[in-house]
């Protein structure tokens, strides 16, 4: 037991690239990973792991072991999963990787409702728009749009099928600068912009009968595109300029007239957010339940 605990455990690092990593999906410590690797690289005599500072990587007897070593282990896992379909309600633990949006605009309507069907599964939500990568971020499954989701996953709808981008300011600053007729009168006008957690700083993009422009805007606020957000809402409505966001976050202050919508016709649509997940044959008790009920929602 002892040695598949420590195999385990290197598998877990190596997949991770990292002892960090590793630690977040197995729910132990990185020393306590780190020791098991020791034991097992004692054990036979060989190194397997390359570790610095800032890195851990595999040797090329550590790559050919873990090659040899993730399948087998996903099949142990597999197996012992099936115990759980036994069972009047699956168990477990699920860890959810989602931008900022998707947890303000596509998981209230749905988390809710999953919770009260499978009280026996302990659901984690990890919000993150770096867009890391799925088994570095120690999660079962994330939500991201097609450009910037992994390879080789399974990737089935989940929310809106299609969205739109948004663009509002407040009655009183049209009031005092003009209601822009094209997008590119925006380079004329306070732009509250975003940035993303990279350091890019998306341009604004725009959609009209088949004709697409993008807008190099400038203005008076930078924020990240993350937990920022709110804070250029918020400087929108205060009169500050105007802002580009989904047009489901900005509803609300559109409904109550805090805002008022600007160049309709030009919002760009685009496809919905993807739930994805890696492409296994079994997939653990509390994932495929997760899949079966987002599937089962109507949007």
């Amino acid at each position: 037991m002892s040695n598949l605990q420590d195999i385990s455990a290197f598998v877990a690092v190596a997949t991770h690239g990292g002892f960090r990593g590793a630690a977040r999906q197995t729910g132990t410590s990185a020393s306590q990973l780190s020791e098991a690797v020791r034991r097992l690289e004692a054990r036979l005599g060989v190194r397997l792991l390359n570790r610095t500072t800032r890195s851990v990587a595999t040797t090329a007897a550590g790559q050919r072991l873990l090659e040899q070593l993730a399948p087998a282990l996903d099949a142990v896992e597999s197996a012992l999963d099936v115990a759980n379909s036994f069972r009047d309600r699956p168990a477990g633990r699920l860890r959810l990787n989602v931008p900022l949006s998707a947890s303000r605009l596509v998981l209230p309507r749905i988390v809710p409702p999953f919770l009260a069907q499978y009280p026996e599964i302990r659901l984690e939500v990890i919000v993150d728009d770096r867009f890391v990568e799925l088994l570095q971020s120690g999660c079962d499954a994330g939500i991201r749009y097609e450009e910037s989701m992994d390879q080789d996953m399974v990737a089935i709808p989940i929310g809106p099928r299609r969205q739109r981008m948004a663009v509002a300011a407040a009655p009183a600053y049209l009031a005092r600068h003009g209601r822009p007729q094209h997008p590119e009168d925006l380079r004329q006008h306070l732009c509250l912009r975003g940035r993303f957690a990279s350091g890019a700083m998306p341009p604004w993009e725009f959609a009209k009968d088949g004709k697409s422009i993008t807008v190099e805007v400038d203005g008076p606020l930078i924020v990240s595109l993350g937990e920022a957000v709110d804070l250029a809402v918020d400087a929108a409505v205060a009169g500050a300029g105007v802002v580009f966001l989904f047009e489901e976050w900005l509803q609300p202050y559109l409904d109550r007239g805090e805002l008022e919508p600007v160049l309709q016709d030009w919002w760009p649509s685009f496809t919905g957010p993807l739930l994805y997940f890696p492409g296994r044959r079994y997939l653990p008790a509390p994932l495929r339940a997760f899949v079966d009920f987002v599937q089962a929602t109507r949007w």
